[in-house]
């Protein structure tokens, strides 16, 4: 009867403890409510018993693990509370598995008895006291995110046969045990923010079939051997008190480091790294140059060696990783920054590193061609020369604006009509002031995109300016009607926000809201800016019509949430009565459905057949465009 989740709220009839001869019941996700009868205690026969996931409640029956034959309890991810029972005689059991409910109390020392157990899951409770010392000859012992405290079992993997230990998150003290110095058959440890303390027996770092080893947030020290096991591939030590020399990590995926005590410089020679995904340094003493080797880990895609002490350039062959998280910020390097990175995605990766440069103004950095001025060398005629001439221009221009302003306000700004599609904190005049040459950041047929800020609420909005004239007046207002209509009314999570609309005889204006992160394909292929200052994913998303769902037409705010641009208007861009095709190409090259190519006509199945190629990118991580005429999709 399990995976029956479609059975109707009910509690476990008591009868059942009268089925003597029952061996298996399980009623894993059966919808049970209630209590577990105290009836259960009779069934002399069961071997099996699994209600888990379930919503039941009240406490375990006291006779449950007294009974003789059975072999597996799973009570796990229900909302059982109390103690767990003390009279333990069911001696052939061999999993046991409470975890993910509310119980309270001390683990039983009844468990030691349990010579044929191989599992006990207790983790994601609420179980105090310390952990019985008799209970280490269990292969696999899982005790985190309780309230356990006090020492290891000093004797754990006595019989040589101990799987892992995972007791995390708990407030557990003392030393690890010697006892696991030599113990072969470890694969994994897991003794994450505890407070214990003291050195790690060396063994652990080099048992043949050790996967994973999670110290952080203790307060261990000593230092890491020089190459570690060969099937490591998970090492997390960060706020402890490490000292570490590494050089061979040949299966790691994951090594986190921060914050501990680590010195000196990276080593050259990082081969054996390969595989590396995750590598967190920061906010240790290391010095010197960042690695060049760095840039061979084509795996690498998170990055963090900040508030360190690493000085001169950054390796350029770092730019050629997919790297999704990159922070160098707080350390005393110096030069460009790689020309990948020179994009507001990076906009907080190089924070206090007063000599960086750049050769777009992107981040927040000097230009790498500006000179700088030496003021002790300029003489006092000149300085003088310099303030009378700016104060002269300042003057001109403060007229000519005063002039213009005065012109324009009295003429145009009282024609401006003012249509909000949500309740919204905006200044009218502060949005029509700032449609300045300085806030451009995409021209386009129809007319200007602006990047303008919010005067009252600090915001980014984006602003697309439609200009009309005779020849396009038409089309252009059937293209605006159109969108303001469709958008206006769209109130989707993942579709970006049409915020208002102002507009008089001669021009329209259309605020949205502003997406952070960009495009999709910044981070997906590293794309560079196609415009001055913002990729043409902002661009495209405003000022053409698009029948396209495209990686570059897929926007991030600044959670990474993804919204799209201008999805789902394949059909109503043509009025009601009018043929069904467009005229104009509905698409980029590798995105187009190839039935649109002879047939031009829209339709959701354009729309579908480009979010298909979507899915594809982001799985292979290979752009659709790759290619030339004769290359198939699947290739």
């Amino acid at each position: 009867m399990a995976y029956n989740d479609k059975f109707q709220p009910s509690a476990l009839p008591k009868e059942f403890g009268a089925l003597k001869k029952l061996k298996y019941l399980w009623m894993t996700e059966a919808n049970l409510i209630g209590e577990i009868p105290e009836s259960f205690k009779n069934l002399s026969s069961l071997e099996l018993l699994d209600l888990s996931v379930n919503k039941l409640e009240g406490t375990i029956p006291g006779g449950m693990l007294t009974l003789k034959t059975l072999n597996y309890l799973h009570l796990f991810i229900n909302r059982l509370s109390g103690h767990i029972p003390s009279s333990i005689e069911a001696l052939n059991l061999k999993q046991i598995d409470l975890s993910d409910n509310h119980l309270t109390g001390s683990i039983p020392a009844g468990f030691g008895k349990l010579q044929n157990l191989t599992g006990l899951n207790l983790f994601w409770n609420q179980l105090s006291g310390e952990i019985p010392a008799n209970i280490s000859l269990i292969p696999t012992l899982e005790t985190f995110k309780n309230k356990l405290s006090g020492e290891l079992p000093q004797h754990l993997c006595a019989r040589g046969a101990l799987l892992g230990v995972v007791a995390s998150n708990n407030n557990l003290s003392g030393e690890v045990p010697t006892s696991l110095e030599n113990c072969t058959s470890l694969l994994t440890i897991q003794f994450s923010n505890n407070r214990f303390s003291g050195g790690i027996p060396s063994g652990i770092w080099t048992s043949p079939d050790m996967v994973s080893v999670m110290l952080d947030g203790n307060s261990f020290s000593g230092t890491l051997p020089s190459k570690l096991a060969r099937n490591l591939s998970r090492v997390e030590i960060a706020n402890n008190k490490f000292y570490v020399e590494l050089t061979s990590l040949w299966n790691i995926t994951v090594l986190l480091l921060d914050e501990n005590q680590f010195s000196g410089e990276l080593p050259s020679q990082i081969i054996s790294w390969k595989l590396l995904n995750k590598l967190n340094l920061s906010r240790n003493k290391l010095s010197g140059l960042i690695p060049k080797a760095l840039g061979s880990l084509t795996s690498l895609s998170y990055l963090d060696l900040s508030e360190n002490q690493f000085s001169g350039q950054i390796p350029p062959k770092l730019g050629h990783l997919n790297l999704i998280i990159l922070h160098l910020s707080s350390n005393q390097l110096s030069g460009m920054v790689p020309i990948e990175f020179q994009h507001e995605a990076y906009e907080d990766s190089f924070l206090n590193n007063p000599k960086l440069c750049v050769n777009v103004p992107t981040l927040n950095l000097p230009r790498c061609d500006a000179k700088p001025v030496n003021s002790d060398k300029l003489s006092t005629k000149y300085l003088v020369m310099i303030l009378i001439f700016a104060l002269a221009g300042a003057f001109v221009s403060l007229s000519k604006v005063h002039i213009y302003h005065r012109k324009n306000h009295s003429q145009d700004h009282t024609a401006w009509k003012f249509t909000p599609y949500h309740k919204l904190d905006l200044d009218e005049y502060n949005i029509l002031s700032s449609l300045t040459e300085n806030n451009l950041i995409g021209c386009g047929g129809s007319g200007k995109v602006y990047r303008i800020a919010n005067n009252r609420s600090g915001e980014l909005l984006a602003v697309k300016m439609i200009c009309n004239n005779r020849r396009l007046d038409q089309k252009l207002q059937k293209q605006f009607e159109t969108e303001v209509e469709i958008l206006s009314t769209m109130g989707h999570a993942n579709i970006v926000k049409l915020l208002c609309c102002i507009s008089n005889e001669t021009s329209s204006l259309l605020v949205y809201e502003y997406m952070e992160k960009q495009s999709l394909d910044r981070w997906l292929h590293g794309k560079k800016q196609r415009t001055s200052s913002m990729t043409s994913s902002v661009h495209n998303f405003v000022l053409d019509w698009p029948t396209r769902c495209e990686v570059h037409n897929i926007l991030l705010d600044a959670e990474f949430n993804a919204k799209i641009a201008d999805f789902g208007l394949a059909e109503t861009l043509v009025k009601q009565g009018e043929p069904n095709t467009m005229s104009g190409i509905a698409g980029s090259y590798g995105y187009i459905a190839p039935e649109y190519a002879y047939t031009t006509k829209v339709n959701k199945k354009i729309d579908v057949y480009s979010f298909g190629v979507v899915l594809l990118e982001l799985v292979t991580g290979r752009e659709p465009n790759n290619g030339d005429e004769h290359m198939c999709l699947a290739e």
